[in-house]
């Protein structure tokens, strides 16, 4: 473990792939054994989902070889972003099972770390961007059909993947091996700022672009959408917890609770750390707590890549759909039972171009 010193002096970062703390407490060595032993397996079973889900996710949408959606660009981009994430958990497993000695090299250090980063805030950005869709198709339906075009979408898109790399570039240029006496000098893949307010940046950079602005987003987005949703409901005479509107409303707010529930507790943490370092709490507990509970929050909010495929695309009818006919042109036709009927439903209307 890396001692409080070299955390001090070399602004060791621990909240991604990095080490945790080593001090003179020893209250913790059972959680931190415990967790060498459990977690990697866990990180591994994360991401063999995530793979699996994700590049069904793909092949659905990129298979068929025909013209994608606004929507569909949309959840392909999620898909891709979260599938190159979860490429990188078995180094991360790997790491936590070596007790955090990297035995992969400086440029893996830095490339793993780099686009683990990158996709991170790809992922919410693009999360921020589906939301914004909805709300314009469902609030606005009349200035969506003028206003949503397929190649906006793919600047969008773009956009945020620019937007990711430019804010993993720290991640790239200060990532490297560093020997540390307290893991018998083996090399450990850190962080290492170079002087200043390198951890007031880092605070508003993961903590306010990656969680509080996204997630201010994504309430303004889908609290209008349930508005608009109810309203509607209420002109039809129904009401919004009905088979359509209850389904819709339960889809919405499953996405919102997903988003806080993955990433609420890995930036609560994050900002522990920021206060740690400011010296704002000291001594062993918090020592402990926050390193300990670095290591386990990332991984709740890596499980946010495999939830995606499911919240956003199987939980749509439209995608089951379009996963029936892709089952249907790949099989052979004697094999292939009577087609679904195809019912309109708001979950369909709610992904339509």
């Amino acid at each position: 473990m890396a001692s409080r010193t070299l955390l001090e002096f070399l602004s060791l970062n621990r909240s991604q792939l990095s080490l945790p703390n080593a001090t003179t407490c020893d209250g913790a060595r059972e959680a931190w054994a415990l967790l060498h032993q459990v977690l990697p397996t866990w990180i591994i079973v994360i991401c063999v989902c995530g793979l699996l889900g994700n590049l069904f996710v793909l092949s659905v949408f990129l298979l068929p070889r025909r013209r994608l959606n606004v929507a569909e660009i949309y959840l392909a981009n999620l898909a891709a972003s979260d599938l190159v994430f979860v490429l990188g958990l078995p180094f991360w497993a790997e790491n936590i099972a070596n007790q955090f000695h990297w035995p992969f090299g400086g440029l893996l250090c830095r490339l793993v770390n780099g686009v683990i980063k990158a996709n991170l805030f790809i992922s919410i950005f693009l999360v921020v961007a589906i939301s914004q869709d909805r709300y314009r198709v469902l609030v606005h339906p009349m200035a969506s059909r003028r206003r949503r075009r397929r190649r906006r979408a793919q600047a969008t898109c773009l956009l945020i993947w620019l937007v990711g790399g430019l804010l993993s570039v720290p991640t790239f240029l200060f990532r490297s091996l560093e020997a540390v006496p307290e893991l018998n000098n083996s090399y450990a893949c850190v962080l290492l700022h170079p002087p200043g307010p390198w951890p007031l940046a880092r605070m508003v950079e993961l903590n306010v672009l990656g969680f509080l602005g996204p997630l201010a987003a994504i309430v303004f987005f889908n609290c209008h959408i349930l508005a608009s949703l109810h309203g509607q409901a209420e002109v039809q005479g129904t009401r919004c917890g009905g088979p359509t509107g209850g389904k819709t409303t339960a889809l919405i707010l499953t996405l919102v609770a997903a988003f806080l529930v993955c990433w609420t507790p890995y930036h609560f943490f994050a900002f522990l750390e920021f206060l740690y370092q400011m010296r704002a709490v000291r001594g062993c507990f918090w020592e402990d707590f926050i390193d300990l509970g670095l290591q386990y929050t990332n991984f709740f909010a890596f499980i946010n890549s495999c939830l995606n495929p499911v919240i956003y695309v199987f939980v749509g009818r439209l995608f089951r759909t379009k996963a029936w006919e892709l089952y249907q042109q790949c099989t052979p036709r004697s094999l292939t039972p009577v087609s679904l009927p195809h019912r309109t439903d708001v979950l369909q209307h709610f992904w339509q171009n």
